[in-house]
């Protein structure tokens, strides 16, 4: 009876520590964020752009440079997306278009990228300072490295193309350069 008791005693202490071991998931996700952040991505939590989601989404964020500031758009998967909204590419629907038109080869990276990004990925958003991907974490690293080309690509292409069309062009550089 008192090896019982000691048992008891033992796995009471035990239990609340097996509780903090970080599920597979949660050791999946850390290694994924911790990837990102090493190739210069910011990752935060927070409330996206999308009705009916309160809860907090990860944002990935490839940040233009200050002096190259992006346009703005919000491109929403076609589940979370009203059927008034206009199309761009298959799933995906324009919330808020850029006022200028993408050339044709970025608008064409853009739609292919769209194509391949996963079901757990509902937004990609631009504003003047990143463009981001709003998502579900659905993939491990090494997976999702396999966007980061066309995202830097795309993330390159935008920078210096403003909405307000004030561009801030760096001391001694010509403009467009």
């Amino acid at each position: 009876m008192t090896w019982l008791f000691i048992l008891f005693a033992v796995l009471l202490v035990a239990s609340p520590v097996m509780w903090l071991k970080p599920s597979p998931r949660q050791r999946r996700i850390s290694a994924l964020r911790n990837a990102a952040l090493k190739t210069g991505l910011v990752v935060k939590l927070e409330k996206p752009p999308l009705h009916g989601i309160q809860t907090a989404m990860p944002a990935y964020r490839w940040r233009y440079p200050q002096e190259r500031p992006g346009p703005d758009f919000v491109l929403v998967r076609d589940d979370h997306a009203s059927s008034a909204l206009k199309p761009f590419v298959h799933g995906w629907r324009w919330r808020r278009e850029p006022l200028r038109p993408l050339p044709e080869a970025l608008e064409e990276r853009l739609k292919g990228l769209l194509e391949r990004l996963p079901q757990d990925a509902l937004v990609v958003e631009s504003h003047r300072h990143a463009l981001s991907l709003w998502w579900w974490e659905s993939q491990d690293f090494p997976r999702f490295s396999t966007y980061l080309e066309d995202f830097v690509a795309l993330r390159d292409g935008l920078a210096g193309r403003p909405d307000d069309g004030a561009v801030t062009v760096p001391f001694g550089q010509p403009p467009g350069g």
